[in-house]
């Protein structure tokens, strides 16, 4: 099998991805912006490359069957060049994109990933999209709140079925790695929903402390992820969508055991994994 290059190589997904493609003795490139920080398994070729600055990306794509690709940011800005270097050079990407509906042509997208996949799927390249619906490491953001007993949050009682990344990671290795995926949507999910208030419980009882929740309004949520995202329409996106799993719990889906043959890991199991983060 030819090179796989795994974009986003340090990140949440992407770490395992390349752990994973390493362990199995496959020949992997990492793309990163700065190789001599990259903590990388032995035998991984570590690229300097930026998916904001399309230019740089040559070097990372020669001699590369398969791209892992892993969209930094909440724009789409750089994506159109991006797309056209990996086509050029590979024959097929698996995407890591979100839990969206396909854009009609002409239709505006709602979310980054939507632009990206219709990018994608123009170019003319062999596609895979990965569709997780919410990270359980996105709850990451309240480890401080955690270590304080009290999460201030928005929307206590919407329901999430939030996946562990290293579900997403084996289940971009097999399709990096086994025929039969061309043209897949995958939407990727935990085994099950809890509330955002009981996952803060749940996280309180891994590292042994009591976690009580307080809903932070609506505007003053906005206010606060304004600060920190920077981007309006994806703040307001993800605010709409969290209000919505109120009433609408998220989906469930039987993709991971199908494509795995075992059963996704628990929201339990994430926690107990990342139970030095929290403490």
């Amino acid at each position: 099998m030819s090179k796989i290059l795994v974009t986003g190589a340090t990140g949440n997904v992407g770490k395992h991805v390349v752990s994973e493609l390493a362990g199995a003795g496959l020949d992997v490139r990492a793309l990163v912006r700065d190789p001599s920080r990259a903590r990388l398994p032995e035998r991984v070729e570590a690229v300097r490359g930026d998916l904001t600055v399309p230019e740089t990306l040559e070097p990372a794509l020669a001699d590369v069957e398969s791209v892992f690709l892993v969209w930094p940011g909440y724009s789409a800005e750089t994506a159109a060049p991006v797309v056209e270097a990996i086509a050029k050079h590979a024959r097929r990407v698996v995407y890591l994109s979100a839990d969206v509906t396909d854009l009609a042509d002409g239709e505006e997208p709602t979310l980054f990933h939507q632009e990206v996949e219709r990018l994608i799927r123009r170019s003319g390249i062999t596609w895979t999209f990965l569709r997780p619906v919410g990270f359980a490491a996105n709850t990451l953001g309240w480890a401080e709140q955690i270590r304080q007993g009290v999460v201030r949050w928005p929307f206590g009682q919407a329901s999430r079925a939030l996946i562990h990344e290293r579900d997403i990671a084996a289940v971009a290795v097999h399709v990096l790695t086994s025929a039969g995926h061309n043209g897949a949507k995958y939407v990727l999910s935990g085994p099950g929903r809890l509330t955002q208030e009981e996952q803060a419980r749940v996280i309180g009882e891994t590292v042994g402390r009591e976690v009580r929740w307080e809903d932070l309004p609506r505007d003053v949520a906005r206010e606060h992820l304004l600060a920190a995202w920077g981007d309006a329409t994806f703040v307001d996106g993800a605010l709409t969508g969290w209000e919505s799993f109120v009433t609408s719990p998220e989906k469930v889906t039987d993709t991971v055991e199908r494509l795995l043959g075992r059963p996704p890991l628990t929201f339990r199991q994430w926690a107990e994994d990342h139970a030095a983060d929290f403490r």
